[in-house]
């Protein structure tokens, strides 16, 4: 008799680590940027909203805490979340114009935002894998 087990091959966890990896520094060069020249702009479009301006200091959590935990394997699903609600507001706030629109190259005008939030989903569901600090196991791993 054949045994069955759920365990996910190790190309998985590979495949989890590329994701994690590839999410973390790509937002994470829109963090330092924010780090850098502050979050200005975007309490300036918070107030516009009708929102406190303040708010606008939570972008460091989505683009640098964040990524940073998802980088490390620690916390992934949790951090992958808050990138998720991080991209919503940014979609909202920023990008409502161009929902139904292509960029000049004839992808979608959001096609970059559209990757983050489908990778942090993903992150969200998948987990960070046997290759992260919290390991497979983790609770919120």
């Amino acid at each position: 008799m054949m045994e069955t087990t759920n365990r996910i091959p190790a190309t998985g966890d590979a495949g989890k680590l590329v994701l994690r990896v590839v999410l973390a520094i790509l937002l994470l060069f829109h963090g330092v940027s924010k780090v850098i020249g502050g979050v200005g702009m975007i309490a300036g479009m918070l107030a516009k909203a009708g929102l406190p301006p303040a708010v606008a200091y939570l972008v460091y959590v989505g683009e640098v805490v964040a990524p940073l935990l998802i980088l490390a394997g620690l916390f992934t699903r949790v951090a992958a979340l808050i990138v998720v609600v991080n991209m919503i507001v940014a979609l909202l706030l920023v990008h409502t114009g161009q929902f139904f629109s292509l960029a000049d190259t004839g992808g979608w005008a959001l096609e970059l935002q559209g990757m983050y939030l489908g990778s942090a989903v993903a992150l969200a569901l998948l987990g960070a894998g046997r290759y992260s600090i919290g390991g497979a196991g983790g609770r919120w791993n």
